[in-house]
């Protein structure tokens, strides 16, 4: 409308009638009003824009002083969201009838802010307008959509006021409120006292529970809506299908989807996507690829549905080849479609793909969205280009808490411990606050730093910030000081913890499978079992028979993998399969193992035969191990680490022409052995030594220290084993041995730390036979006990022994 519209055509009062007159003694339309084309032509309005074209039509034929199209007019505005023009026609209308002043409370509440709303509420309380029981209901709905509490509680008693108490279309609305506000007692409450329910208000509780993670309930309450005389409709079932999906209750989802054909909701495209979501977040991946492909209609929701629950399921390739197909069928992606994308290309640690998935970003210019670019650092730090994620976080304006999270997570990730620190501590100073996620990022980083005084420091943060009641939070401390060597400070927090879900189970049963304590390990897993509100899952039977694997307890790593199956109904992965590989290898069952391979339902992977290389290495058997070698480079692995195994189990057997052709092999691929590196902390740095370096500036101290401490060592009953080294002469091969990076780690710790402290050691390599032998003799001859966390597990070494039994 032009600016000065409203000012040359103001219209007159209607009359000089009393307000008081009945609305339809007060206005006169003429017949003519409703079939004029202009009244046509604002029942066809599409736009604002449309509109502006149709008002000069209505002055010109002196409608403007209607009050049907006043009214109209009004209405249109607001449902265009052009609320300052709707009040510059509202506002110079000297008698107002009170739908006017209904309409624009609507449109405040579908347009503005509650407080806008509830302005033009209490002006229309001044202008003695007698409220209808929807100007309540718009209210109410704001109130919800802004999880305002308190003002939507004022509302309600200004509708139980004007009298509204007991209609159906109000008291809905109500417990529509509370129910978002995640007041679910007051809810029901209100629910339970209205006199008649139709079928609208059941399914407002039944979502309401649903949405506020009571499944169950949510559940009981279809059964009673039944039990009452109401059938529940598409609306019902798409709102507890997220509810069964929660509860994983694959066999109620399917009840659900039997009701559904049968009362011919099935082809409703709503309900399919909810059917999806739940069969995928059940596991039940076969039936959700059914339903899927019976859809006669699908829209993006059903795709996006499809392309994420693959994803969840571990079915990624899958999951990119659909969003490739939904590309190829012109479905338009949208920001979810682009996230389930990611997701899938995180999961492959496929870095192309990923880049493709960010180049289509670009050009559909959807690279704006927060949501999207989080998964996109979250991908590129997977993929392990954590530079390329920092330089998308960087570059993101408006950051999110998740955009911090994911950065410093991807950090820890990588290996970047001292980055994701650093980058905690910028969230701090520009005033974000961490939330929980944020710590189990930090706490993740410091796991993996394996540094107690760090651990010691974030623990402590998190009770300040009270973030320790968290259980997620809490479960990260326990498996932090598991990692930190502090096992029995891990138990201990256990212990404490107020509630448990069952990744603090597993996390704690890992610890002391990591420490060697099988027995410990099997005993919390038997406690764990009785409890009735914690179901074990895949990752727990992992972490149980990779604890049996660690202490050498074959037939009960046997009896759990049997019973993970046939109790629990669980399907074993490759993981699975590659720890009872390594439980009967290191137990030298190497034929068992080579035959529970060829049994294997599914092929095996790199996994499964890398363990089975170990073994056949550990146990100096060349033959197997050489088959093994042969299936697992056929695979083609990019990880050198699986042809050293293969050169040192030729070298154990002294087979050097044999050593010298994989070593060639290795050049070729342009493979390289990973560097032995071990780290120790000392005065708030931590210090790292690679084997044979010279370059820290205790380096002459050092070499000098372990000379001594090599004497007093073989004075004590130690015998280098300089079997693994040829072509050079025995005093060379010691001291290649002797500066092996764990020792050179451990001099520095005995040189620079008080009698009676313990050495904490970590290592990213496998602690070799010979530097296993001479440790327990250097903490038997020093009196210290040393702590190494390898690559695999931890060695306690005191008094001359490892906690491992030399078992490991």
């Amino acid at each position: 409308m032009s600016s000065n519209l409203v000012s040359v055509h103001t219209p007159p009062p209607l009359s000089n009638t009393p307000k008081t007159t009945p609305l339809y003694q007060r206005i006169y339309i003429p017949t003519h009003v409703y079939t004029h084309p202009s009244a046509i032509l604002l029942e066809l309005c599409t736009s604002t824009k449309e509109l502006h074209q149709i008002l000069p039509l209505i002055i010109k034929n002196g409608f403007y002083n209607e009050h049907l199209f006043q009214t109209k007019l009004v209405s249109l505005f607001c449902k265009f969201g052009s609320m300052n023009e709707a009040s510059r026609v509202f506002e110079p209308v000297e008698e107002k009838l009170d739908v006017l002043y209904h309409t624009m409370l609507k449109g405040y509440a579908k347009n503005s802010t509650l407080c806008d709303s509830l302005r033009f509420y209490n002006r229309m309380k001044v202008d003695e307008v007698k409220p209808v029981v929807y100007d309540f209901t718009y209210l109410l709905q704001l109130c919800g959509e802004d999880l305002d509490y308190r003002k939507g509680r004022e509302i309600h008693g200004m509708l139980i006021v004007n009298g509204f108490e007991s209609n159906l279309f109000a008291m809905t609305s109500v417990v529509n409120l509370y129910a978002k506000c995640r007041k679910l007692d007051d809810a029901r409450k209100m629910f339970d006292r209205m006199p008649c329910k139709d079928l609208v208000s059941w399914n407002t509780v039944v979502a309401g529970y649903a949405q506020n993670g009571f499944a169950r309930k949510a559940l009981w309450l279809v059964s009673d809506m039944r039990e009452d005389g109401q059938k529940p409709d598409s609306i019902t079932l798409v709102s507890v299908l997220p509810a069964v999906a929660d509860i994983k209750g694959l066999r109620i989802g399917r009840s659900i989807h039997g009701y559904a054909f049968r009362s011919g909701f099935e082809n409703m495209v709503n309900f399919s996507a909810a059917l999806l979501d739940m069969y995928f977040k059940c596991g039940s991946v076969e039936t959700g690829r059914l339903v899927f492909r019976r859809m006669s209609s699908k829209n993006v929701v059903s795709w996006n549905t499809v392309i994420d629950g693959l994803a969840q399921n571990g079915e990624s390739e899958e999951a990119f080849g659909t969003f490739l197909k939904m590309l190829d069928e012109k479905v338009e992606p949208t920001n979810v479609s682009m996230m389930g994308a990611l997701h899938a290309c995180s999961n492959l640690g496929d870095l192309e793909r990923g880049k493709f998935v960010h180049r289509l970003l670009d050009q559909m210019k959807l690279s704006s969205n927060v949501s999207v670019m989080n998964s996109l650092i979250s991908m590129y730090s997977k993929c392990k280009r954590v530079d390329i994620a920092a330089s998308v976080f960087d570059n993101l304006k408006g950051k999110t808490n998740v955009t911090w999270n994911a950065m410093i997570l991807g950090y820890a990730q990588n290996g970047c411990v001292n980055e994701a620190l650093n980058l905690f501590c910028t969230m701090q100073s520009e005033g974000i606050k961490p939330d929980s996620f944020t710590f189990v990022s930090v706490i993740t980083a410091i796991a993996d730093l394996s540094v107690t005084r760090q651990a010691k420091w974030i623990h402590g943060l998190t009770i300040r910030t009270n973030m320790d009641k968290n259980v997620f939070v809490a479960t990260a401390l326990v498996d932090m000081y598991a990692k930190c060597g502090a096992i029995e400070t891990a138990r201990e927090l256990f212990d404490t913890m107020q509630e448990r879900h069952v990744i603090t189970w597993n996390a704690m049963i890992d610890g002391y499978g990591t420490h060697g304590l099988g027995k410990p390990a099997l005993d919390l897993f038997d406690d764990m079992q009785k409890e009735a509100s914690i179901k074990p899952n895949n990752t727990t039977f992992l972490s149980v028979i990779s604890a049996c694997s660690h202490s050498g307890f074959v037939e009960e790593g046997l009896y759990y993998f049997k019973t993970m199956k046939e109790h629990y109904g669980i399907e074993p992965s490759m993981d699975h399969y590659g720890a009872m590989v390594d439980l009967l290898g290191r137990a030298g069952k190497l034929d068992d193992a080579w035959n529970f391979i060829h049994e294997m339902p599914i092929k095996p992977g790199i996994t499964v035969l890398g363990a089975m290389l170990g073994a056949c290495k550990i146990h100096k058997n060349v033959e197997l191990g050489e088959k093994a070698a042969d299936m697992l480079f056929e695979l083609d692995p990019d990880e050198g680490g699986y042809y050293m195994l293969v050169a040192n189990m030729y070298a154990s057997a002294s087979m050097w022409d044999k050593v010298a052709k994989v070593r060639t092999a290795m050049e070729k691929k342009g493979l390289h052995k990973t560097p032995g590196c071990s780290l120790v902390e000392w005065r708030n740095e931590v210090h790292t030594f690679y084997s044979g370096s010279t370059n820290h500036p205790q380096s002459k101290r050092i070499y000098a220290f372990l000379e001594t401490l090599g004497n007093e060592i073989r004075a004590a009953g130690y015998v280098p084993d300089t079997n693994s080294i040829h072509d050079v002469e025995e005093d060379v091969k010691e001291q290649l041995l002797s500066s092996h990076s764990e020792r050179l780690a451990i001099a520095f710790g005995l040189l620079n730390t008080k009698a009676g402290t313990t050495i904490h050691i970590r290592k990213n390599l496998r602690v070799c036979g010979d530097c296993h032998e001479a440790t327990k003799y250097i903490s038997l001859v020093t009196g210290r006990e040393i702590i190494v966390r390898d690559l695999q597990r931890f060695h306690h070494f005191k008094n001359g022994r490892c906690s491992c039994g030399d078992y490991w």
